[in-house]
């Protein structure tokens, strides 16, 4: 029974130790399995970590590629403009002095007339409609913008450099010139303007020549009915000078002049009609001019007329206006001097109306001296002429 109970302790003792073994066996093999895997693993992560290094290192190359290069594109054209300098105040005296549009097709292909235009980057995305303009220069790439000063400049190169002409200056300015001349041609003014009539019939400027044209060939017409006619169409085209621009002070002086002319031609109710709007459009231009010297010339005209009104005139005047007009000899004699003040021998029929004015007012003597003043002034006009007869009869009352 001892024996039998040996064997089998022996037994179990063997088959613990078989166990043990196996399982020491069985947990190595575990172990180094693991650790094959740990060290794939490893591997894996030190094979990953230069290649992703690598990819970062060519992405920074290419940034940093791009950035010397727009950098010496930039540098070019620093260096272009910097030639283009030494230049450049012929360039602007040039486009002043209006120079061909071949000259400056020629210049606009130097350096200083090339446009900058925005480089984009090589390699690098372009950037959203909501990107600033900071965030796109910071990515790399400039912007070089033209001012609007400088866009006109171009349009203006690229037109040749020619002022449009301006026709009604330029009949203005002929009308002017045959205004001033003393011979027949004067008259020429009226058909000169009536020849783009219907061009500029609504300019003020235009209007009061044609009324001063008008009584530049009343003077000259040799026909009763040929001068009222003048007269008539003269005071019509005034009146609508003064209408479309009523602070021009030549629209109511020639409007007040060819109510004066119309005057000579019209019923005595008309005639002192005629002579309240002289007046009235004398003051005006006066107001609005006051350095023109025939403007008071004509008042001392219209202030010595009514100073000579009879008393049955006056009647006239009252019972058709309620008020007649009213004006000393002495008012007129201060705007004759007034015009030679402004204008020194302006004319000899102002010398001839200051000698009237001085006989009335009873100093002969400054009379005299008038007249002698106006024996000195040559007879070139028809108004000279009318003048000098007027001259030579108040001579011999004195």
């Amino acid at each position: 029974m001892a024996q039998a109970d040996s064997r089998a302790l022996v037994l179990g003792a063997l088959a613990g130790a078989a166990g043990i073994s196996l399982a020491i066996v069985y947990f190595r093999k575990v172990k180094a399995s693991d650790g094959r895997v740990l060290n794939q693993r490893s591997i894996g992560d030190y094979t990953d970590g230069p290649l992703c290094l690598q990819t970062g290192q060519a992405e920074v190359l290419d940034r940093l590629g791009a950035l010397i290069h727009c950098v010496s594109e930039l540098k070019e054209e620093v260096k272009a403009l910097k030639d283009a300098l030494p230049h450049l105040q012929d360039n602007v005296r040039d486009q002043l002095r209006g120079r061909s549009a071949e000259d400056i097709s020629a210049r606009r292909a130097s350096p200083l007339h090339r446009t900058p235009t925005r480089r984009k980057r090589s390699g690098v995305p372009a950037r959203s409609e909501g990107q600033s303009s900071e965030e796109a220069e910071s990515e790399g790439g400039y912007i070089t913008a033209l001012t609007d000063s400088e866009e006109d400049e171009s349009d203006d190169e690229r037109k040749p450099q020619q002022e449009p002409v301006d026709e009604l200056m330029a009949l203005l300015q002929k009308a002017d010139r045959l205004h001033s001349c003393n011979g027949p041609e004067k008259a020429q003014g009226l058909s000169t303007l009536l020849e783009r009539k219907e061009e500029f019939d609504q300019r003020c400027q235009y209007l009061w020549r044609l009324a001063r044209a008008y009584a530049d060939a009343h003077d000259f017409a040799s026909d009763h009915l040929e001068k009222k006619s003048c007269a008539e169409n003269g005071k019509k085209y005034g009146k609508e000078a003064i209408s479309i621009n009523p602070l021009c002070a030549e629209g109511h002086q020639w409007y007040a002049i060819l109510c004066g002319l119309l005057s000579d031609y019209e019923s005595v109710q008309n005639k002192i009609k005629n002579g309240y709007l002289f007046k009235d459009h004398l003051d005006k231009a006066i107001e609005l001019k006051p350095e023109d010297p025939l403007s008071y010339y004509l008042l001392g005209r219209w202030c010595y007329a009514v100073s000579q009104c009879t008393w049955i005139e006056r009647k006239i005047a009252a019972t058709l206006f309620g008020e007649p007009p009213s004006a000393t000899v002495q008012d007129a004699l201060q705007n004759f001097l007034k015009a030679e003040e402004i204008s020194p021998k302006y004319s000899k029929f102002n010398y001839v109306f200051l000698a009237k004015c001085y006989k009335d007012l009873g100093q002969r003597s400054v009379a005299q001296q008038m007249c002698d003043a106006a024996t000195t002034i040559s007879v070139v006009t028809k108004e000279d002429e009318e003048a000098q007869k007027e001259l030579d009869s108040l001579v011999a009352s004195l």
